[in-house]
């Protein structure tokens, strides 16, 4: 069975999961850095000082998605760095 001959019903989770990140290797790493960043900030959570929790959350929430989209630009700029500049490069020799 290709890849085209999957249909969605068939697909688990854990297939799908394991499709993506064959396809986009740095997408598990981006859920991974922003798992962490939420971990960090759940750790770290008595030591908010007078903050509220609102306000505490909502920064957590801002540093876990600012360390998702962080790893996913580094993939991008790998990828583009790979697909044009290296080539460029191999082809002018």
């Amino acid at each position: 069975m290709t890849r085209e001959d999957v249909f969605f019903e068939e697909e688990t989770h854990s297939d799908r999961l394991s499709r993506k990140s064959q396809e986009a290797p740095m997408f598990p790493i981006a859920i991974g850095m922003c798992t962490a960043a939420v971990a960090y900030g759940a750790y770290q959570f008595k030591n908010r000082g007078k903050m509220s929790t609102s306000v505490y959350l909502m920064q957590l929430r801002v540093a876990a998605q600012g360390a998702a989209v962080g790893a996913l630009t580094l993939g991008l700029a790998y990828t583009m760095y790979k697909n044009f500049i290296d080539i460029k490069a191999k082809h002018s020799k």
